[in-house]
């Protein structure tokens, strides 16, 4: 069951008179004031929302440099949402170890932005929670983008390796050589033959080795 909103957001929103077009008291309707990346926004009253079961590539920050799709990702992010209003779903876990709120983001039109970014091939899923809503719909989207090799998926394999493998607890698959995929446990070890059937069944590559 989705949980109500913050209570922070809650007051900025009764304080600003805004209510949300949809029965769904857990749905409140937020305006978008910026657009830090293909992930992730901020939104009335401050809050900062990190978009639920997908990742982006990182755009540069600080001292380190950005990845490959990170700018187009933020671009495609900021044409859908950028100043316009939105509609929030929150997971039981409401928020992340950075604080931000952890949602799924729809328009008022009903378009999935969460799932946009994937179809397009802006992000790939990102599966922490065991019981993920939109799961099954979301990796219908990455397998397609996969199959048309639409955004990021167009790039040649970076350092191919003969296999992978992936963890099934974590959801997240690694190089053969990486630390985190020899430790993971034979009962939640599965090996897949390349990286695209890694990303076909859902799995998210390993932010240390980067398979």
């Amino acid at each position: 069951m989705l949980k109500r909103f913050t209570l922070t957001l809650i007051l900025a929103l009764l304080v600003c008179g805004l209510r949300s077009p949809v029965a769904d008291a857990d749905s409140p309707r937020v305006k978008v004031r910026w657009v830090d990346d293909g992930d992730t926004i901020e939104v009335t009253g401050g809050e900062r929302v990190r978009y639920l079961g997908i990742n982006t590539p990182e755009v540069a920050h600080q001292d380190k440099p950005g990845e490959p799709f990170g700018d187009e990702a933020k671009a495609f992010n900021k044409k859908l949402v950028q100043g316009r209003w939105i509609n929030l779903e929150l997971a039981e876990q409401q928020r992340d170890h950075y604080g931000r709120l952890l949602a799924f983001v729809f328009l008022a039109d009903g378009t999935f932005v969460n799932g946009e970014l994937v179809r397009q091939g802006y992000a790939h899923l990102l599966r922490r929670q065991p019981k993920l809503r939109y799961w099954k719909q979301l990796l219908e989207l990455q397998r397609q983008a996969l199959r048309q090799k639409k955004g990021m998926w167009s790039l040649p394999v970076a350092n191919p390796e003969k296999f992978y493998i992936g963890n099934k607890r974590s959801w997240i698959f690694h190089r053969p050589h990486c630390q985190f995929g020899r430790k993971t446990a034979a009962d939640n070890r599965i090996r897949f033959r390349d990286r695209y059937e890694a990303l076909y069944h859902g799995f998210s590559p390993g932010r240390r080795c980067k398979p």
